[in-house]
């Protein structure tokens, strides 16, 4: 696993920080996807539009999740970059992993990713995986959960800035 701090996405919450070390060897155009979006500074301000207990935390709507988007519609954009091919890969969905979001078409990931609760083998190989957390998952245990059933979430919890870099 390459650890070097460009390899090192910082999510910082009101709470804290959680580090997650990204993975190009794995899924290489899902990172370069991140990268460019955390250069950017898209992820600032972006809610956890849904988060179900005992599963995942899902962020990342860059159009929508984001402060001035329509928090009705969280969860249903993506960013002005093309989908992408999905990466799958023999790595599984245990607690910690980062994954991309999708819709039905397994080519449609674009900005949107979820942080697992807990293991989650049901999505190996369907998801593609892009990174792990490596600090901060208690962090990441605290964000405010959703509705059952559908993990909506009303007066979410943020993403305040999303950085790259800090060695671990």
């Amino acid at each position: 696993m390459n650890t070097s701090p460009d390899n090192t996405m910082i999510i910082t919450l009101e709470t804290g920080e959680v580090h997650i070390q990204l993975l190009p060897e794995v899924a290489p155009k899902h990172v370069e996807r991140m990268k460019t979006l955390v250069a950017e500074q898209a992820y600032d301000g972006v809610a956890f539009h849904r988060v179900i207990e005992g599963f995942m935390a899902q962020t990342g709507d860059v159009e929508h999740g984001g402060p001035g988007g329509d928090p009705r519609r969280a969860g249903t954009g993506g960013s002005s970059y093309p989908d992408l091919p999905q990466e799958f890969s023999k790595v599984p969905f245990e607690r910690g992993t980062v994954g991309m979001a999708r819709s039905q078409n397994p080519n449609s990931a674009n900005s949107q990713f979820f942080i697992m609760f807990e293991e989650g083998a049901f999505l190996n190989g369907q998801y593609t995986v892009f990174g792990q957390v490596t600090k901060g998952m208690d962090l990441v245990d605290q964000i405010k959960r959703g509705a059952p059933g559908s993990g909506a979430v009303t007066d979410p919890d943020r993403m305040v800035t999303v950085r790259m870099g800090g060695a671990e």
